[in-house]
């Protein structure tokens, strides 16, 4: 069965493999779960967030999200370094479930590659559209 299908999947971002997506800030990339993600998760009880500075290399885990159901690793679009990451998760986890697409964004990457080849939003309704 497929996942649920957001309404207004965000066209402005590209998605990942395994449910993530990146948004173009300019200098930066910021990155979060998709709506169908988080679904699939089930309620994030905790994320695992790196360290402001850390490396990052693109396709390797970033952040680690757990929830009721499992641990999910969330992959990196790019290499890069972390700029920022979003201190309101460390309380408030549930963001990610409650709005994955602002308010529940993960972190911030500085690229020192490019991105990687990932969907737009019309490819990325497919690949759901077909259950991956």
């Amino acid at each position: 069965m497929a996942a649920a299908l957001p309404k207004d999947l965000p066209a402005d971002r590209r998605y990942g493999p395994t449910h993530e997506w990146f948004y173009d800030q300019g200098a930066t990339l910021r990155v979060g779960v998709t709506e169908a993600g988080q679904e699939m998760l089930g309620d994030v009880v905790f994320v695992q967030l790196p360290e402001v500075g850390a490396v990052v290399q693109r396709g390797a885990a970033c952040a680690t999200l757990e929830s009721v159901k499992a641990a999910s690793d969330v992959l990196s679009p790019v290499d890069g370094v972390v700029a920022a990451v979003n201190p309101a998760l460390a309380d408030s986890p549930e963001q990610i479930n409650d709005d994955p697409w602002a308010s529940g964004w993960i972190l911030d990457i500085t690229p020192t590659g490019e991105p990687a080849d990932w969907l737009d939003a019309a490819a990325y309704q497919r690949s759901l559209d077909q259950g991956a």
